[in-house]
């Protein structure tokens, strides 16, 4: 702790931001968004729609797994059930863009509480296979449900409206991810200073232990499950209204390993390695496009799946290896760095 900062009552101690150079670095983070879009061109307002999508869906599945203990590779398919509930509102009933939202979190929010009995009874290994065959069932009813799904040949979403403004352009989808991310983020990172989110580290710990302090873990197992997937939902649904088209291979596997890489590289149990990993994760695939684009190949873009795969794999186990709490513990020993410069050891 630095000198005089020393909390002096409960709530600053509860606090989220309790000096006034991070509530600085905060208005200059909210001022930089809000301007960003004014000054960017398409690609780089695609890109910024992209990791803004990726975070929410990203801090949903550090809820479950970085906080609670509970391994899932199903993100994609919680994303796919808040993506196809949007697709369905909006395209059949043009129902309000955020009641749709909603919608898809609270849908795919059901299934992940079912998806989560088992975690009672499982962990570990054993429940990441079992969220891989809800992953594989969700799948199965993407692309057969053809009455409600649209089959194989998916849906296709028309623009968000907000305010009575048709949100076609990445512009103005931009004014609707990124605020609700922002929500969503600071949502979780309230979330533990509660007794939920302090039950849900407990369980994370000591599940055994957990249990005897009084804490149900069945019950609790399952509102982890339930808001990861709600995170998920929401995140599948600004998706769909991103991209305007939903299919059965929108969500693959492939995904989900994603998501689980984003929080280990970022670092689990912090809000802020959620963040940092989904952007890290994000730009690595524009990073191998340009590499790749150097290359004197005719045929170098066929390499570039195979190789963001290896990439993605090198980096879970070099982050597991060397630096397993991932990049917000490197952003800390930076902070620290320059909090103790030049008194340091």
């Amino acid at each position: 702790m630095r000198i005089g900062t020393a909390p002096q009552t409960y709530a600053a101690d509860q606090a989220l931001f309790d000096t006034r150079t991070q509530w600085t670095w905060l208005v200059a983070l909210g001022l930089l968004l809000a301007a960003f879009p004014f000054f960017a061109n398409e690609y780089w307002l695609y890109l910024a729609c992209l990791v803004a999508i990726h975070v929410a869906s990203a801090t949903g599945l550090n809820i479950l797994t970085g906080y609670t203990g509970l391994v899932s590779l199903g993100q994609a398919a919680f994303m796919g059930m808040g993506a196809y509930t949007v697709a369905v509102l909006e395209a059949r009933y043009g129902s309000p863009a955020l009641l749709n939202l909603v919608a898809a979190g609270a849908v795919a929010m059901a299934g992940g509480a079912v998806v989560g009995i088992p975690s009672l009874r499982v962990k570990g290994l054993y429940l990441a296979i079992a969220t891989i065959a809800a992953s594989f069932i969700a799948h199965f009813v993407f692309a057969n449900w053809d009455a409600v799904t649209g089959g194989t040949a998916g849906l296709s979403v028309p623009p968000a409206r907000l305010f009575g403004i048709s949100l076609d352009t990445s512009f103005r989808i931009y004014w609707l991810i990124v605020p609700l991310t922002v929500l969503m983020v600071a949502g979780a990172a309230n979330l533990f200073r509660t007794r939920i989110g302090r039950a849900f580290i407990a369980i994370r710990d000591r599940d055994i232990s957990a249990e005897v302090l009084g804490i149900p873990l069945l019950r609790y197992k399952l509102l982890s499950f339930g808001l990861s997937s709600f995170y998920a939902g929401v995140a599948g649904g600004l998706w769909a209204y991103f991209f305007r088209v939903v299919t059965p291979e929108s969500f693959p596997l492939l995904m989900s390993i994603f998501f689980l890489a984003a929080i280990i590289v970022g670092g689990m149990g912090t809000i802020l390695g959620g963040i940092l990993g989904a952007v890290f994760m994000t730009m690595v695939p524009e990073l191998l496009k340009l590499i790749v684009g150097w290359l004197p190949f005719d045929n170098a873009a066929l390499v570039l799946s195979p190789v963001r795969t290896i990439v993605f794999g090198a980096l879970i186990v070099g982050f597991l290896i060397f630096e397993p709490h991932g990049l917000a513990e490197i952003w800390r020993r930076i902070r620290r760095f320059f909090h103790l410069y030049p008194f340091r050891t």
